[in-house]
């Protein structure tokens, strides 16, 4: 189960995520990132609270993140050991910005 909260401020939007971004969660991220990204210059999205990425949620991120290079910026923030391990051996911690 994946529970997404968001926080809209003017051009930024912070998204945060709790428990799994997997094959059957990834899709709920994809549809809610798709209805408010063109507005979005400043995207952070809050991994503190979610526990596992699997592909189906790294190429989410990675659709998200092709996005907002041709209009903003997107940030990962507060990125838990085990997620951080995932991004280390895909080689997302180059394709991201995490803080």
């Amino acid at each position: 189960m994946l529970k997404i909260n968001k926080t809209e401020e003017g051009k930024k939007t912070t998204v945060v995520l709790e428990g799994r971004l997997d094959t059957v969660t990834a899709p709920d991220l994809e549809k809610e990132l798709s209805e408010i990204i063109s507005d979005v210059e400043e995207l952070v999205l809050d991994f503190e609270k979610l526990d596992y990425i699997s592909s189906a949620g790294l190429r989410v991120l990675l659709s998200a993140q092709k996005i907002m290079n041709r209009q903003g910026t997107m940030k990962v923030t507060n990125v838990n050991k085990t997620v951080m391990e995932i991004f280390e051996v895909t080689g997302f911690c180059d394709i991201l910005t995490i803080e």
